[in-house]
């Protein structure tokens, strides 16, 4: 996503003093435990088996379809013009540019459109959309903005951190490298910057969903009825 220096001003102006600086804090220990959890560390190492990694880009690329309509809500609701324009390009590159990243692995997992229309979310999936949409529809922008925020906050620090880590032969280098780079820090840092205060119960129940997505995908979660 773009840049906005004069909006991040703007918004700086308006803020309590380092929101995401308390929020992260406060929600360490929950960022640790993503960052530890075996799906994760597995990865890192480039053991985790391909049926868990194949469970779990199925059920992003669900995710991320709602994701993209709860940035696309944001950018309904934002008033600056440059936030308008900041969410709509990110619900665009959760849509486009993130499937390009899961068409290559669907290729290589022989996923074709059938078995992935086929394939419900899981019931994390499925929770962790209709609470960013759900939170879109009835809370202010700025509790909407908390609620998005670890989805690109965990995401960078774990791609990161994994990255720091893995070696070149690993096998899911591909998704290492999308979410190590610079271009999706920038997504970040921009997302940070538009995000403002008095959301800490919307940054955790979402981080709490980030920990259930990862655990939901290494024990291949589907409905129990």
């Amino acid at each position: 996503m773009p840049e906005v220096p004069n909006a991040r001003k703007e918004l700086k102006a308006m803020m309590p003093a380092a929101f995401s600086q308390r929020a992260w804090a406060r929600n360490l220990p929950l960022y640790e435990a993503i960052r530890d959890m075996p799906f994760n560390r597995e990865l890192r190492d480039g053991g985790l088996a391909i049926e868990r990694f194949r469970h779990y880009i199925v059920q992003d690329a669900h995710y991320l379809i709602g994701f993209g309509q709860a940035l696309a809500l944001a950018a309904a609701k934002a008033d600056h013009p440059d936030h308008i324009v900041q969410f709509a390009r990110g619900a665009e590159t959760a849509i486009v540019v993130e499937r390009e990243l899961h068409a290559a692995y669907f290729r290589r997992f022989d996923i074709g459109p059938e078995h992935f229309a086929a394939t419900a979310p899981s019931p994390t999936c499925h929770h962790y959309v209709s609470f960013l949409l759900a939170t879109g529809f009835r809370e202010p922008l700025p509790v909407h903005l908390a609620a998005l925020l670890p989805c690109f906050w965990v995401y960078r620090k774990v791609g990161r951190h994994i990255h720091a880590h893995a070696g070149a032969e690993n096998t899911y280098r591909a998704w290492i490298d999308a979410y190590a780079g610079a271009e999706f820090a920038a997504a970040v840092d921009a997302m940070i910057a538009t995000t403002e205060a008095r959301m800490h119960a919307a940054f955790t129940r979402a981080t709490q969903l980030e920990w259930m997505f990862w655990d939901s995908a290494y024990r291949q979660e589907t409905w129990p009825a």
